[in-house]
């Protein structure tokens, strides 16, 4: 099983890395169309769909990203603003209170979260690509750098669980581990490119490591109530495509609108 694991992690990685940085305009939007009828069968499977309905789902889906990267894959068009708006408000003032009280992802309105989880990550990733490549990468490289940095605080001084009905292994003492790591790694990064850090952007670093964690115990709590240990099995080691973007789906729309929006930029001072 490791050995399969790290094997998978790093085709991803390579396979990641070449697309980002070497894969067409279209090409990288197909692709991210075809990753969101995955990432859409699979949430579907939480939902308790048949195949049939998984289906359904995944082609809904994989049609909406289409229509939407159609229309809105440009910098602070009004309705990929709306889009990515309603994914952060979604974030920051839904999940919380989903989280605290478990409530169960009822069909009809599972099909609507799914699309709300999804449709907008798709937006945020061909957006932030436009902008730059090695901004997209960074923007999910912070994600993983709070996951590995709250692993490891987590197994040296974890001793606050943080959802243990959820996610026993997460503790509070891990998420202080991943925000001062990444406030480090958010340091470096504008050091190492002549700029100044800013406390507006701290903040904004804090807020996003709060959403990764959010969309991880998210999908941890669909899967739990399903009796699942993964979203799906076609990653060896690793489970379905939405174990690995769950909290991507949180932050890199986010990410995307504090990156367009001229109001979020003067805050963070860019």
């Amino acid at each position: 099983m490791l050995k399969a694991r790290v094997i998978t992690a790093l085709l991803l990685l390579g396979g990641l890395l070449f697309a980002i940085f070497w894969l067409p305009k279209l090409l990288w939007i197909v692709l991210t169309i075809a990753l969101s009828g995955v990432a859409a069968w699979e949430w579907a499977g939480l939902l308790g769909q048949s195949p049939r309905g998984r289906l359904i789902f995944a082609i809904v889906v994989a049609t909406a990203t289409a229509s939407v990267l159609a229309i809105d894959a440009v910098m602070a068009t009004p309705g990929a603003l709306t889009l990515l708006g309603v994914s952060l408000l979604f974030w920051c003032c839904v999940v919380p209170f989903w989280l605290f009280a478990k409530w169960r992802i009822a069909a009809a309105m599972g099909f609507a979260v799914g699309v709300v989880v999804i449709v907008p990550t798709a937006l945020a990733i061909v957006i932030m690509r436009e902008i730059s490549p090695t901004f997209l990468l960074a923007a999910m490289a912070l994600v993983w750098v709070a996951d590995i940095a709250a692993f490891f605080f987590g197994r040296a001084f974890g001793r606050h669980k943080l959802a243990p009905t959820i996610s026993p292994g997460k503790s509070w003492e891990g998420v202080a581990g991943g925000m001062l790591a990444v406030l480090l790694y958010g340091f470096v990064l504008l050091q190492s490119s002549g700029q100044a850090f800013r406390p507006g952007l701290a903040v904004v670093l804090v807020l996003l490591v709060a959403l990764s964690i959010i969309g991880d115990l998210f999908e941890s709590l669909a899967k739990r109530q399903m009796g699942l240990k993964d979203s799906g099995n076609l990653l060896p080691g690793h489970g379905g495509v939405l174990d690995r973007i769950d909290s991507l789906t949180a932050t890199l729309p986010a990410v995307a609108l504090f990156s367009v929006t001229p109001f979020f930029r003067a805050k963070i001072g860019l």
